[in-house]
């Protein structure tokens, strides 16, 4: 197992543990060498996609490749491979941090002259952006949990917007898409010698920050067959544009004008206990399967099980230290599946505002959709996470 250090509730199951950046690719495949690994593998997170994506075309594993992880994890690459293969997307616009930077730079403190300066950068990208249709969405290329991620309802937000990007990319560019009005949904899916072996469609609960964050999903999500049919043909054409193989798909859409657009993929499976739903849903262990497709070992997906459930994650409203956690649940409910607290009393938490600041999660099934729906709410309702404001 490797990681750097932090509240991963993983490390108890590890054998052996190795505190270093996933990122750093070269490292981890210096381990995996001395290890002599069969197979590596990541899940809810695009941190260490692009380095499995080295370790497996340097040591022949089943993954995806190199450059499939670089198009993953590189929402400019991703939708450049988009409109090369005709996937139906958003239009976009691919903006220089350098260049903008220039325009942005203030030489002076005076309030006058750095509204000046302000009037000027907006002018810049409003000519940069034409043609693009209000709202926009600027967008850091390589990140995820919806960090630097910001809806721009006009240019009056171009400032804000390009700071938070700015704030959050590694990058020396991003891009400016244009927001679709539409219903937006997830789907989980996996790729296995170079075709798509399901597509689970799921509904999902949304934070409304500076951009709509997931913090829970739902199955069954119901939309009209043919529908699904053409998210799995715009899923199975973003597939082969990125050259993604032997692996867990994210997958987010929006269905606008009663089209799927897709939004982006990432190569491995979704955070937010959507592994856990697929899991749920088929009546199978998805991390399990996750794990032998890793390996090289044959896997079936097939599955006639249907079983509706829930995730949701557990937040706070504040920035403080925990005081105390309630739960009121019913240990031997089985309709509860999973109740987790990511933190302890003591330990210091952050006002949600990304996925990364959850504190726990919920998962329930039921026989129906509005059961588990019913069910979450009550789990919720006998949950208390008290938190000190500062």
């Amino acid at each position: 197992m490797v990681s750097v250090p932090g509240n991963y509730p993983g490390f108890a199951f590890g054998d052996k543990i190795y505190f270093e950046d996933t990122r750093d690719y070269e490292k981890i495949l210096e381990i995996a060498r001395n290890e002599q690994i069969d197979g590596i593998v990541t899940t809810g997170t695009d941190v260490a996609v692009v380095t499995i994506g080295k370790v497996c075309d340097a040591l022949g594993l089943s993954g995806l490749s190199f450059e499939a992880g670089k198009t993953a994890t590189d929402k400019m690459l991703m939708k450049q491979k988009y409109e090369e293969y005709g996937v139906r997307t958003a239009r976009y616009r691919r903006i220089s941090l350098m260049g903008a930077e220039k325009e942005k730079q203030q030489d002076s403190h005076s309030r006058f002259e750095n509204q000046d300066k302000d009037s000027k950068f907006i002018e810049y990208l409003e000519k940069e952006l034409e043609g693009l249709q209000f709202p926009l969405i600027f967008k850091a290329v390589d990140t995820s949990g919806s960090r630097g991620i910001v809806k721009a309802e006009d240019s009056s937000k171009f400032v804000e917007a390009y700071r938070a990007v700015r704030e959050n990319t590694r990058k020396d560019y991003f891009i400016v898409e244009e927001f679709l009005e539409g219903e937006e949904f997830g789907a989980q899916s996996f790729v296995c010698r170079g075709e798509v072996q399901f597509i689970l469609p799921h509904g999902d609960y949304v934070f409304q920050g500076d951009t709509g964050v997931p913090i829970g999903h739902w199955a069954p999500y119901e939309l009209e067959q043919s529908v699904i049919e053409d998210a799995k043909e715009q899923l199975q054409k973003a597939v082969k544009a990125m050259g993604l193989d032997n692996c867990a798909l994210n997958a987010d859409f929006i269905l606008s004008g009663g089209k799927p657009y897709v939004l982006e993929i990432g190569g491995r499976a979704g955070a937010t206990c959507l592994t856990e739903l697929v899991s749920l849903y088929y009546g199978y262990n998805y991390y399990e399967k996750i794990i032998q497709a890793a390996l090289g070992l044959p896997v079936d997906f097939a599955s006639e099980k249907a079983c509706p459930n829930v995730g949701m994650l557990l937040r706070s409203e504040n920035t403080g230290v925990i005081q105390e956690i309630v739960n009121r649940n019913d240990r031997e409910d089985k309709q509860i599946v999973e109740i987790q607290f990511d933190y302890q009393v003591g330990d210091e938490v952050q006002a949600f505002r990304v996925g990364p600041h959850r504190i726990g999660h919920v998962v329930v099934q039921a026989d129906t959709l509005e059961e588990a729906k019913h069910k979450m709410e009550e789990a919720l309702g006998n949950i208390e996470v008290r938190v000190s404001i500062p």
